[in-house]
């Protein structure tokens, strides 16, 4: 490409594509991730060394790259990959089953020398594109038929049974969760989901009683009321209660919380995060932070709206319901509204793998609303 092509005022270029950026989008990321650093500084103690500032360069790096390959992959190339990465992620869980590395009594992790990969992260994104490209290039005659709902099942079912079996129960339920809804808003009938919500609950009863680990099996008695074991099982989400219940309106004051600050909430780095901003900035700390989602998928679902193809359509909104799962299941389960399982506010918690997950699929939602116009897109590497 010539110099002047480059800075020509066509729309094709780079720069102009840069500028149709949905900044939007990137803005709000920004400001979750800022509160994310925030709270690693309280968690720090006042202290810039180690996580608030390991959590910044993560961010900045990891949007640089989403950037970066929203301005140069269009959606053809997410419409081309969307079955290899499928079944990458679907190999490298069965990879976990035969070879994966035991941390905490999971089977999680394939160690590659000195890269270690949790390859059902990668089912978070693999399964939403899969799933839109499968009603992408279906008839949508076929779309409420028996025969036509069954190789979409298979494909949630496979990976949620194999993450459910390292175990992780609460990855597993948002590989479900998304998976479903790309379903349903890809022309699943009613009747089909109301069957559906029958069968669940004769599954979750079987998962109960034959499925779940001891461990689980004590959060979901706890959850219940069927158990009461405030030092054991129900120890985090009583002590998030404490925190939660003691913050008032605006809250006890930024390094001041009193359950955080002095040890008592468990992971509050991680998964109780959301437990911490409530207690040191209160009810309007946590509705700001909940506004910053709501924004956020509201945003993404304004892109799934505006673009052309259905792929793009249910590619975004596949990525708005995972962003709603995990802050749904992360803030309910911090106030006991669900049971305990190991799901991160996204990009606010601790940890470079979620916060991967996230800004990689925004990386897909900017070039879909990027390349929005491209009708029917079918792939270009067949």
């Amino acid at each position: 490409m010539t110099a002047s092509a480059l800075f020509s005022s066509g729309g094709n270029t780079i720069f102009e594509r840069f500028r149709k950026l949905n900044w939007q989008i990137i803005t709000v990321l920004c400001a979750i991730a800022c509160v994310g650093v925030m709270m690693h500084f309280s968690v720090s103690s006042g202290a810039w060394t180690d996580m608030p500032l390991t959590h910044g360069i993560r961010f900045a790096a990891a949007m640089s790259v989403i950037l970066i390959a929203a301005l140069v992959l269009d959606a053809r190339f997410w419409l081309a990959i969307a079955y290899p990465l499928y079944a990458g992620a679907l190999l490298l869980l069965v990879a976990v089953e035969l070879f994966g590395a035991t941390r905490m009594g999971a089977q999680r992790w394939l160690d590659l020398g000195p890269l270690s990969l949790q390859p059902s992260e990668f089912m978070k994104i693999a399964i939403v594109l899969a799933l839109a490209r499968y009603y992408h290039q279906l008839d949508a005659r076929k779309t409420g038929t028996v025969l036509w709902i069954v190789p979409p099942f298979l494909m949630i079912a496979a990976p949620v049974g194999l993450v459910m079996h390292q175990p992780d129960l609460g990855t597993a339920m948002l590989i479900l969760m998304a998976g479903l809804v790309v379903m349903f808003l890809g022309g699943l009938l009613w009747r089909i989901v109301a069957a559906g919500a029958v069968v669940a609950v004769g599954g979750a009863i079987f998962a109960y009683t034959s499925v779940l680990h001891q461990y689980q099996r004590d959060r979901v008695n706890v959850f219940l009321g069927i158990t009461d074991d405030p030092l054991g099982a129900g120890y985090h989400v009583l002590q998030s209660k404490i925190a939660i219940g003691s913050a008032g309106l605006f809250g006890r004051g930024y390094l001041q919380g009193t359950q955080s600050q002095l040890d008592f909430l468990p992971e509050k780095h991680t998964d109780f995060i959301f437990t911490m901003i409530v207690e040191e900035f209160g009810l309007l700390g946590g509705f700001l932070v909940l506004g910053l989602f709501a924004a956020l998928m509201g945003l993404t679902m304004q892109v799934a709206l505006r673009a052309r193809s259905l792929f793009g359509k249910l590619a975004a909104a596949g990525v708005a319901a995972t962003v709603a799962c995990y802050v749904f299941i992360n803030t309910a389960m911090v106030i006991g509204l669900v049971p305990v399982v190991g799901i991160p506010l996204p990009i606010i918690s601790f940890g470079g793998t979620a916060m991967l997950t996230v800004l990689a699929a925004y990386a897909i939602v900017l070039s879909i609303d990027l390349h929005r116009d491209q009708h029917g897109a079918r792939g270009w590497l067949w």
